[in-house]
């Protein structure tokens, strides 16, 4: 690539804007957990000055710093100056695509486009439900599918006995992920999953995933899939579930269902009908930190990525004293559950998976 980055007049704005204040350092995960100024968003801008103004040329150096960013949009929603800067950062990292970093996430590319999940998994497990015709699609995601996958028997076997009738695909990466890391989405994927959706004759397509809701939701390569997107909680939220818990129960907003979806009402709505002991963290909805799993920063920087986690999770503890941690994203409960210590004697779960053994407990009852 050339040395010289392309900035528009939009991003030469940004740039200036918000390298003055500083305010998203009290917000970015990453900073929260290095205390190094170049890590936050103004850092970053500073950085990008200097090379937008000549003085500082495009270095491995410099790409590593851009790729220290889970795109969590926290900055971009505490910032006063009202600037975007996950944005910048997703596009500097397509400008600096060759330099630094290209290796790992170019190799994250060709697995997908090779195996059909990030993970480079030959089997998937068999959960024993249908594939065929069905109003509904499920789609599980490459977490869900290849690394929490008792967490998704548990959300079938909830939508089971709330009697939806569902099908589960031949599903693949949405590869959305790469357009986070400078790559674009593996348009020959989306054609697959849009070919397997449509052979359903579904009408509504839920996801699992907060990413995967996103991707097929907004990107143009899912334009022409023609059904109705919603994210499983959206699709959860009127029902009558029949079941509680007495315990006390928090809940941590996923970025990517929270600020990047704007869906913050529905997961707790169905809470509420469960749990009459729900508590707030201290830092919710908008204001969330970020569990340290997304913008390919847990593919890059997996031990940091579980330390964000762990700082997250002890937070919600001490704010909290909640028994039971939910959450509705499947990177979110696997960062949180590779964090949790063994002293930590809270619970967590997706929160369909735990309402799912809600009605196993209901049942064990009965039958004592």
């Amino acid at each position: 690539m050339s040395s010289q980055l392309q900035f528009d007049e939009k991003m030469r704005k940004a740039i200036v804007q918000c390298s003055r204040c500083g305010f998203c350092r009290a917000v970015c995960p990453i900073f929260d957990l290095t205390k190094r100024p170049i890590t936050n968003a103004r850092g970053k801008m500073i950085l990008l000055k200097e090379v937008m103004e000549g003085k500082l040329p495009v270095t491995e150096a410099v790409a590593q710093v851009f790729l220290r960013c889970t795109t969590c949009m926290n900055c971009t929603t505490n910032c006063p100056s009202g600037v975007d800067p996950q944005e910048a950062v997703k596009a500097m990292r397509k400008e600096m695509v060759g330099v630094g970093f290209e290796n790992l996430f170019r190799t994250m590319g060709e697995t997908i486009e090779k195996y059909g999940n990030i993970y480079g998994e030959t089997e998937r497990h068999d959960w024993g439900h249908k594939k065929g015709k069905a109003p509904i699609v499920l789609f599980l995601g490459c977490v869900g599918a290849y690394r929490e996958e008792e967490s998704v028997g548990e959300t079938l076997q909830l939508l089971d006995i709330l009697k939806v009738d569902f099908t589960l695909i031949d599903e693949v990466c949405c590869s959305g992920v790469l357009e986070d890391v400078g790559y674009k989405i593996k348009e020959d994927l989306a054609k697959q999953n849009i070919a397997e959706i449509k052979k359903t004759g579904a009408k509504t397509l839920i996801t699992i995933c907060p990413y995967c809701y996103r991707v097929f939701r907004d990107h143009p390569s899912y334009k022409d899939l023609g059904l109705e997107i919603e994210h499983i909680t959206q699709f959860l939220k009127d029902f009558d579930f029949g079941v509680k818990t007495d315990k006390v129960v928090t809940y941590h907003d996923p970025c990517d269902l929270g600020r990047h979806a704007g869906i913050y009402d529905e997961p707790r709505e169905i809470i509420r009908k469960i749990a009459p002991h729900f508590v707030e963290p201290r830092r919710t909805r908008e204001n969330a930190m970020c569990c340290g799993a997304g913008g390919g920063f847990r593919g890059a920087f997996a031990k940091e990525s579980v330390r964000i986690a762990r700082n997250r999770l002890t937070q919600i503890i001490e704010d909290t004293g909640a028994e039971i941690l939910l959450t509705e994203c499947p990177s979110c409960l696997h960062n949180f559950r590779n964090a949790k210590r063994q002293r930590q004697k809270i619970e967590i779960y997706n929160l369909t998976e735990f309402i799912a053994k809600l009605y196993q407990e209901k049942a064990t009852k009965a039958a004592a």
